[in-house]
């Protein structure tokens, strides 16, 4: 195995082809003809992750020791609501239709390895504006955990994907989001890129690693040009930059 053993990190493993994958007594994963998994640390993972491997043989177990997280506060003024007051009943299905497609997202199992190539990443030049995991304060009001990291561009840069996967969403109008794509890349390892001024690439369509997938925007609810990448594991939100550069197992 190999991976970043802490809060938002990740462990990728190989096994016996087919194995099953369970983590915290949990049976999560099978491992892929080439013999490959991968198990994802929430943000507010606990300090230990029990890893169970079963397969033909004897079954194999192993603690990981989850180191906590480093996580900012984050002030946010002057970010303006996308309605005011009561939303109508038009905009509220129109949020509850939106909601549904990206959680239909997340919820993807494909029997895909793509994650065993490891990742690059989607700008190749960029500041950090946000880190994962910070506490938000938007206008005065703490709020949930930014899940994402906000990479700050110019409007217009290329952004490329990581790594090879399928779209399971792609759709340049959504409101929170703007632009949005949303791939999957095996296992449930689904990938999120946000506020893109231009998406290009299709739902359905396979993509290859260091493959233009659209371009930084300030499209939904954003106060500039960024891409806000996002990352999860069969619902465990994980920190994306700490995939870029990943080691596989030999």
């Amino acid at each position: 195995m190999t991976g970043r053993y802490q809060q938002g990190g990740f462990a990728i493993g190989r096994t016996a082809p087919g194995a099953k994958i369970l983590l915290d007594g949990q049976s999560v994963t099978r491992a892929s003809r080439a013999g490959f998994f991968i198990v994802g640390f929430d943000r507010d993972a606990p300090s230990k992750a029990v890893l169970r491997v079963s397969s033909l043989g004897p079954d194999t177990s192993r603690t990981l020791d989850i180191a906590k997280g480093d996580f900012d506060v984050q002030r946010i003024s002057g970010l303006g609501s996308p309605y005011r007051g009561k939303a109508s009943p038009e905009l509220e299905a129109r949020i509850a239709d939106e909601n549904r497609r990206k959680a239909a997202a997340f919820a993807s199992r494909l029997e895909r390895d793509d994650f065993r190539g490891g990742f690059s990443s989607p700008l190749s030049d960029f500041r950090v504006s946000a880190r994962f995991g910070g506490q938000r304060v938007v206008n005065g009001l703490p709020r949930p955990p930014h899940y994402g990291i906000d990479l700050a561009a110019p409007r217009g840069t290329a952004i490329r994907s990581p790594a090879g996967g399928e779209v399971l969403l792609a759709d340049s109008g959504m409101l929170f989001e703007g632009g949005l794509i949303m791939i999957d890349h095996g296992q449930g390892l689904v990938s999120a890129y946000l506020h893109l001024s231009d998406v290009g690439v299709s739902r359905g369509q396979s993509v290859r690693r260091g493959e233009r997938i659209g371009a930084v925007g300030a499209t939904g609810r954003a106060t500039g040009p960024h891409l806000c990448w996002r990352m999860k594991w069969r619902g465990r939100h994980m920190d994306p930059m700490l995939m870029v550069g990943a080691r596989t197992p030999a």
